[in-house]
């Protein structure tokens, strides 16, 4: 194959399962916000310009990027065989250089200067002027590429549509086709982590503590609530996930995530959070009372927690522990309920413990992997028991709480056979232990939500809790 044309290979969406240039831009708003007013004025003197100052403000690690695996095995079987190999990009120069050095199978770079911005048919008179008209192969994954693929010898279409690839076909012979990444259903649930909704449901703890089952309108009112606070939580997961990327990619389960394996392209990310937010707001307004001004508290709390305090050591699990209790809040402000003071330092001590199930669970896969420190966190793996330890005690702390809950004269009132809710106390003591015992074996997912849910014994073990409440509630006849 020595004497075959030299194969040029575009970076962004080819080589790679992203674009560099957006990349760069959430990192340079994660890292450096104020620079991103800039990005206008950047954008006015040229893309090349604009490509430039955002490499220059950010930092990366080339073995983290989603490479298009089936198509670097093929280049580095063309380079085996003698082929030269040019990585031709429009991202910027020293991210491509970055990016050859990392891989080792180029021969050369071209790239974007600062000046030329290297795209469509920038690229293909460049190409042109160097290897003459129809003097090399090249493969490029979009409409852009076109231009190239006129004046190219023949064509290597990868992750490109069906009717990229006839178009391709119309301009020169097409080797070869390298099939997009499938974007199901599937893929978009995952965008939107529709199994953390969930967590949501926390939103109708006020109605069922207050035992009024019965009153059709707040159900109606708490579910309209929970459609508005679920489309406002994917919101912040998008954006969790996009500013997250190249620690997503260092860990083993969530390197799989939509946007950290280039499933789900970055900028759908980002035109799909707004609307989402939109429809949440409108969707609060309907609901009424106090219940936006709390959607809005959380909302706010958790963008502070995507920009810092997740990576802040403690503090992170205690803000993890507020925002599942504002669920509650949100929940009671809906319907318009007073909450106790019981219900809320229950919620506080049982969701600290979980998040510090969370973390531990994460400090001690990683630790198994022979890291000594979590990448984008506060920890080191050592602090692992630890951690256990604080979330441990958390969580009896909640039962230690129940417990009290259920001395008082309040349970008196609510319940008719109060001494049946006292069961509830060991099922809680059970599950507790039960959920640490899991993430000490290295059983639990990096989310105890996620494992509850696919668990028998958790399952189980809030089955039953409910019953005995609903028995405590409703009393038995023969006691």
């Amino acid at each position: 194959m020595s004497g075959a044309p030299p194969l040029i290979v575009d970076l962004d969406g080819t080589l790679i399962h992203t674009d560099m240039l957006h990349e760069t831009a959430l990192r340079v708003s994660r890292d450096s916000p104020l620079d991103v007013l800039r990005i206008p004025l950047w954008l006015s003197q040229g893309k090349a310009v604009l490509k430039t100052r955002l490499a220059g403000r950010t930092d990366f690690d080339p073995a983290a990027l989603p490479y298009n695996l089936p198509l670097l095995d093929w280049l580095k079987e063309q380079r085996a065989a003698g082929r030269r190999l040019i990585l031709s990009t429009a991202t910027d120069r020293s991210i491509a250089d970055n990016i050859a050095a990392h891989l080792g199978v180029f021969d050369e770079v071209m790239a974007s200067d600062g000046v030329t911005n290297l795209a469509g048919s920038n690229k293909a008179a460049a190409l042109e002027a160097r290897f003459g008209a129809h003097g090399f192969d090249y493969a490029g994954n979009s409409s852009a590429d076109l231009a190239v693929w006129r004046r190219a010898r023949r064509a290597i279409v990868v992750n490109g549509s069906t009717r990229l690839t006839a178009q391709a076909t119309g301009l020169c012979k097409v080797e070869r086709e390298f099939p997009p990444q499938p974007r199901g259903l599937k893929s978009w649930s995952k965008v939107l982590r529709v199994h953390q909704w969930l967590k949501n449901l926390l939103l109708f703890v006020p109605l069922l503590a207050a035992h009024q089952v019965d009153s059709g309108a707040q159900w109606g009112t708490l579910l309209l609530a929970f459609i508005s606070f679920s489309l406002c939580a994917s919101t912040v997961y998008i954006a969790n996930d996009l500013l997250d990327l190249e620690s997503d990619r260092q860990h083993p389960r969530k390197r799989l995530r939509p946007f950290a394996s280039g499933a789900v392209p970055a900028w759908m990310g980002v035109l799909l959070a707004p609307v989402l937010l939109a429809v949440s707001v409108i969707l609060a307004w309907r609901v009424g009372g106090s219940f936006l001004p709390w959607l809005s508290v959380y909302f706010l709390v958790t963008c502070v927690y995507s920009w810092g305090l997740k990576r802040v050591m403690l503090v992170d699990c205690v803000t993890l522990a507020v925002l599942y209790t504002l669920r509650i809040i949100a929940g009671a402000a809906a319907i318009g309920q007073m909450l106790s003071f019981w219900l809320l330092a229950f919620s506080v001590f049982l969701f600290l413990s979980l998040a510090f199930v969370k973390r531990y669970a994460e400090l001690h896969g990683q630790e198994l992997g022979g890291k000594t420190k979590v990448q984008g966190r506060g920890y080191y793996t050592s602090d692992a028991p630890l951690i256990q330890t604080m979330g441990v005690t958390s969580g009896y702390s909640a039962a230690v709480v129940l417990a009290l809950y259920l001395s008082s004269d309040v349970v008196v009132m609510l319940y008719r056979q109060p001494e049946i809710v006292w069961g509830a106390v060991p099922v809680l003591l059970f599950w507790i232990s039960w959920i640490w015992m899991q993430a000490h074996r290295g059983n639990m997912h990096d989310d105890p939500v996620v494992f509850a849910i696919k668990d028998r014994a958790s399952l189980l073990a809030g089955l039953v809790f409910g019953l005995i409440i609903v028995a405590g509630a409703m009393g038995w006849p023969w006691l």
